[in-house]
């Protein structure tokens, strides 16, 4: 009596737990927008219901009735979402014409903008929108590549002087107008 030998694939080491949660997490990452949004939801919904409101406001909708629509509307999109993706829905793959998705991300241009932001939000109330806007328009065009340095400044003050005016005085939102403050 022979018997034949056959040829099989030893069996796979079984999969390191951490190596099959890390798959799963990459396979559903639509879920970090789950939880980005199921935050922003309660974080809106938190500060609507507590938000003081004169008693005295006429009719069924008040300051309240907006921030809790949306907030409603932000869980339930999350809900949507999480049960979409628990159920292998995914999203699309970013597509565009003039990006090159191999690509890395260009982080140092994230940075850079990220950096002009938060000192625009910090400068603005000691230096006043007008300045602070300037640096802010400046200092975007910079990281988003502009290398004029002659003319990008004077574009700058000219965009945030024309925003100032336009929001001051004829749409009537305060900004402040810091050292400028007399002259505007």
């Amino acid at each position: 009596m022979t018997t034949t030998a056959t040829t099989e694939n030893p069996p796979s080491p079984p999969e390191k737990s951490g190596n099959s949660r890390r798959t799963w997490l990459r396979e559903h990452s639509e879920l970090g927008v789950c939880v980005m949004l199921l935050a922003l939801g309660v974080l809106v919904l938190t500060d609507a219901l507590t938000m003081d409101v004169d008693i005295a406001q006429r009719g069924p909708i008040g300051p309240k009735t907006v921030p809790i629509v949306v907030g409603i509307g932000l869980l339930v999109v999350a809900v949507l979402l999480a049960v979409d993706v628990l159920r292998g829905g995914r999203g699309e793959a970013e597509g565009g014409e003039d990006i090159d998705l191999s690509e890395p991300a260009d982080w140092r241009t994230v940075l850079l903008l990220a950096g002009v932001f938060l000192g625009a939000a910090v400068l603005i109330e000691p230096l006043g929108f007008p300045i602070a806007g300037a640096l802010l328009f400046w200092g975007a065009a910079y990281a988003l590549g502009s290398r004029h340095l002659d003319r990008d400044p004077l574009i700058a003050a000219g965009l945030s002087l024309i925003t100032y005016v336009v929001f001051n005085n004829l749409l009537g939102v305060p900004l402040p107008g810091g050292p400028l403050m007399g002259v505007l």
